[in-house]
């Protein structure tokens, strides 16, 4: 009688399965975190505003529009996108077109728009953001400030 030899059989794991899963999960996160950054302008909003009110409102897309102060300058940025033109009436005419352009697929009611003035910018400038805010298709408009003193 002829006996066979015993061979232990080598059990793999196919890795390959776990490397895809984990590159997908990569790329998940990596765009997550751009959206999460993407309207984080350094602004200096107002504090100490007695009634300031910490609500969030969580069942809107909220639009930010940002006014920054760039040295002898002022910038507007509506969501990531920045706006540097010399012509103030242009920059309102443009923040218009960029509030319309990112809230039509909305309904009117949802189209918030949160305004953030740097504090060191007085409203000469401010007025060009609120006019193009105004000739939107926004239907309300929220003021960014902190309640402390930061």
């Amino acid at each position: 009688m002829i006996l066979k030899q015993y061979q232990p059989t080598i059990q793999s794991l196919n890795v390959i399965p776990f490397i895809d899963i984990l590159f997908q999960l990569i790329i998940f996160f990596a765009l997550v975190c751009q959206f999460i950054n993407m309207d984080n302008f350094d602004v200096s909003v107002p504090d100490r505003c007695k009634y300031a009110e910490d609500k969030q409102d969580t069942r809107t897309q909220l639009t930010t529009v940002t006014v920054l102060k760039n040295k002898d300058n002022v910038d507007f940025a509506v969501g990531l996108e920045k706006i540097t033109s010399q012509n103030r009436i242009q920059a309102a005419d443009k923040i218009a077109q960029l509030l319309d352009t990112q809230m039509k697929n909305l309904l009117p009611a949802d189209r918030i728009v949160v305004l953030r003035i740097d504090k060191d910018v007085p409203y000469s400038d401010a007025q060009y953001a609120l006019a193009g805010i105004a000739k939107s298709c926004a239907s309300d408009i929220q003021l960014a400030v902190l309640k402390e003193k930061q």
